[in-house]
């Protein structure tokens, strides 16, 4: 097990920030997991437990104890139906585990490519795009209760997912370890083609029906297009949720701004790209001190370069004051912020 006193966690969150933390600890195995419970539940210090550092903003230093999983390893069980369970461990990254599917011949996963993170953080974060999201291939999440050690493995149902939301970030949020994620994936490739700009990406290849390994290269060609390296410019990624209104309040909207993009929820409910609304209030490429807006996507905000958290989050507050003063709508983070 790893274990660091006054421990630098800049290598821990894509965003470069170098913010200290009292104590790191991370687990390889089932073994070493418990003992981390153990020091938890006799510490009287704070604790948060991360992934991959990829969905996360620090702000200040950190006076408690950072926890991570490292747990690796995968396995594959066909179920009685012809279903391929993949279990992983939540310390796996998680796009090395969407290619590992595709070579394996197992699918579901491929819409999710390049997205960063470990595999806990699926879990929690209901991580998604182009039209899928975790909750629809995961079957169970295998953790360990803080509080008293107890060995759960809890189903899909249990964990109230919804648009990147689940209990793991609400009311269960750091009560417990996850070790391992279980996929249900499908021995027959069903792309999802209708969501962003995926089918017209395809058709300029001059490819109609794409191979599940076609899909995945032309989603992270997309993506790369779109999103910078975390190693060369830190980010997070999609730092805004795109926000969900009523029908009748798009349709209110969409007389004024004809041409807003939107995506169909159900019935009543449609999505608006925050994205979008931000480009529309002249935020793409604009910096305010060390911190930007991506000049490719503006959903994206970046560090320029020594930048801290709250300049970050200082950026974070001057758009969502701009959006909701422009289109009367609140967009919320989807970083953790710490």
């Amino acid at each position: 097990m790893k274990d660091f006193k006054n421990y630098s966690l800049k290598d821990h969150n894509t965003f470069g920030i170098d913010a200290k933390c009292s104590r790191y600890l991370e687990f390889e195995d089932d073994f070493e997991a418990m003992e981390v419970v153990e020091i938890l539940r006799k510490s009287k210090k704070p604790y948060i437990i991360i992934g991959g550092g990829s969905n996360l903003l620090l702000t200040h230093d950190f006076d408690g104890i950072v926890v991570r999983s490292g747990i690796k390893g995968y396995e594959f069980e066909e179920d009685y139906f012809g279903c391929m369970r993949m279990t992983c461990g939540s310390g796996e990254t998680w796009d090395d585990m969407v290619a590992l599917s595709l070579n394996k011949g197992y699918y579901g996963m491929e819409n999710l490519s390049l997205i960063p993170g470990d595999v806990g953080a699926s879990a929690v974060q209901n991580i998604g795009a182009y039209g899928v999201e975790a909750k629809d291939l995961i079957l169970c999440v295998w953790m360990i209760e803080i509080a008293n050690g107890k060995r759960h493995i809890w189903g899909n149902e249990d964990f109230e997912y919804g648009y990147r939301q689940s209990r793991l970030k609400t009311d269960w949020k750091n009560r417990f370890l996850i070790t391992r994620v279980t996929y249900a994936l499908s021995k027959t490739f069903k792309p999802h083609l209708d969501y962003g700009n995926i089918r017209s990406e395809l058709e300029r290849k001059g490819i109609k029906e794409p191979t599940a390994q076609q899909l995945r290269d032309t989603i992270i060609e997309i993506r790369q297009a779109k999103l910078p390296d975390p190693k060369v410019m830190g980010n997070a990624g999609s730092f805004f949720m795109n926000p969900i209104v009523t029908k009748s309040r798009y349709e209110k909207l969409a007389v004024a701004y004809p041409n807003m993009p939107h995506y169909k929820v159900d019935s009543r409910h449609v999505k608006i790209p925050a994205g979008w609304m931000i480009e529309q209030c002249g935020w793409k490429g604009k910096s305010l001190g060390r911190a930007g807006v991506h000049d490719k996507q503006a959903l994206v905000l970046v560090n320029h370069g020594g930048a801290t958290g709250a300049e970050i989050v200082a950026l974070c507050q001057q758009i969502q004051f701009d959006v909701k003063a422009k289109f009367g709508i609140e967009i919320h983070p989807e970083v953790n912020i710490i």
